[in-house]
């Protein structure tokens, strides 16, 4: 079995997992982790896709590597904002998760009125 047949199987599995950590965890943290899990199987996919070109003698593809690098950062950020909603959620109601069948106020205003 070749290098990269590993790093697909591992890529695939990455992603898997964290497909089914996202849609199974109901807590928002471990869905944020899931998240980020699934992500760096994908990112670990365009690495393997990128170096599929240097195997076969014509070098390096630039195109996947700077989508990976550029990933990662978003990734990053966005993995950032999340968390920080997240604690702001949890400063706000004391709970890290969000109500379901929560009725709307009787102080807000009627729609069209």
């Amino acid at each position: 079995m070749s290098a990269v047949t590993v790093f697909g199987i591992c890529a695939a599995t990455m992603v898997g997992l964290g497909l089914y950590g996202l849609i199974t965890n109901p807590q928002p943290l471990r869905k944020i982790i899931a998240f980020n899990l699934m992500g760096s199987g994908v990112f670990l996919l365009f690495g393997i896709i990128g170096r599929r070109g240097a195997a076969a003698g014509m070098g390096n593809d630039p195109v996947p590597q700077a989508l990976v690098i550029t990933g990662v950062v978003v990734a990053f950020s966005a993995t950032a904002l999340a968390i920080a909603l997240l604690l702001r959620l949890s400063q706000t109601t004391g709970s890290t998760t969000l109500k379901t069948g929560v009725q709307p106020s009787a102080a807000s205003d009627p729609p069209g009125g």
